[in-house]
């Protein structure tokens, strides 16, 4: 089994706690009427206190919702989802746009979150879909807020799936660190940080870790599960995980990479240990009385 260079650099960066990047769609209804695009462009841009920076690589100032909505003919594909009675009649109404966040955590420098992300943007989005950003610094960690138009100057709609996020993911990591900035993107049960739901996925690549020794591919095989009635499965997935990390430490060693061997088994002795739903107490019901019982009383 052989561990490509990507694969180890990924692997270091990850037992040394490299920073890890945030990429998520914000929800609500506010990407489909004119109504909320045009408040959620308000809210990026605090009122016109903040630039918007286009695609075009222009600064806008005040009024920059109203502009960019025509500008994008967002007005046609809301005359077109009005016509569209599917669509008007749909449990969620199309977006006319999606709504997306960019972070990093505090400390790092928020004119290269910037300019990662728009790098990022322009080789996703360039020519294809209409997009703008503005770029957030009044919380600790510095945030870029990204306006996409859903559908494309081709008339292709933008789904946008966990897959898609998990590429874009490794794709602003990428872009982050051409600008000097060490950042990650590493699913939270790779490092031990599972959350309160995991995927099949994971169980069902956790099992296979013999065929791929995780191959640093552990990553892929990461993803949110189905609440579990214990903490059983969690225990398990846990264990294979660390197998794949101790795998992965065999490899290297053997390729005369001792010390990031013991640096991967370090980082597997530190992680936390699972959160088990048996230990958690019981949740407290206050019985109500009944008409009988209060009258007793």
């Amino acid at each position: 089994m052989h561990l490509s260079p990507a694969h180890i650099e990924q692997i270091r960066r990850t037992v040394g706690y490299a920073p890890e990047v945030m990429v998520k769609v914000t929800g609500g209804a506010g990407g489909c009427s004119r109504q909320g695009v045009i408040a959620h462009f308000n809210y990026i841009d605090r009122k016109g206190e903040l630039e918007i920076e286009s695609d075009e690589g222009r600064a806008l100032g005040k009024g920059t919702g109203t502009h960019l909505f025509n500008r994008w003919d967002l007005d046609l594909e809301e005359h077109r989802k009005m016509a569209d009675l599917f669509a008007v009649h749909r449990r969620k109404p199309p977006k006319l746009v999606h709504r997306l966040v960019f972070s990093m955590p505090p400390g790092t420098p928020p004119k290269k979150v910037l300019s990662a992300v728009r790098d990022f943007a322009r080789e996703e989005f360039g020519l294809k879909h209409r997009y703008a950003m503005v770029l957030h610094t009044d919380e600790p960690h510095p945030h870029v807020h990204v306006v996409v138009k859903a559908v494309s100057e081709d008339g292709v709609r933008l789904n946008i799936r966990k897959e898609t996020l998990r590429a874009w993911r490794n794709e602003f990591a990428r872009h982050l660190r051409e600008q000097g900035v060490e950042a990650n993107a590493t699913e939270r049960a790779v490092r031990g940080r599972e959350g309160r739901t995991l995927k099949d996925g994971l169980y069902r690549a956790a099992q296979r870790r013999a065929s791929t020794v995780l191959s640093y591919r552990v990553q892929d095989s990461t993803r949110p599960m189905p609440k579990s009635p214990g903490g059983e499965k969690l225990v398990e997935i846990r264990k294979n995980v660390e197998s794949g990390w101790y795998a992965a430490a065999s490899l290297l060693e053997r390729n005369g990479d001792r010390s990031l061997a013991e640096s991967v088994r370090r980082f597997v002795a530190g992680m936390p240990p699972p959160p088990l739903d048996r230990e958690r107490p019981p949740k407290q019901v206050e019985r109500v009385p009944s008409r009988e019982q209060a009258w007793t009383r």
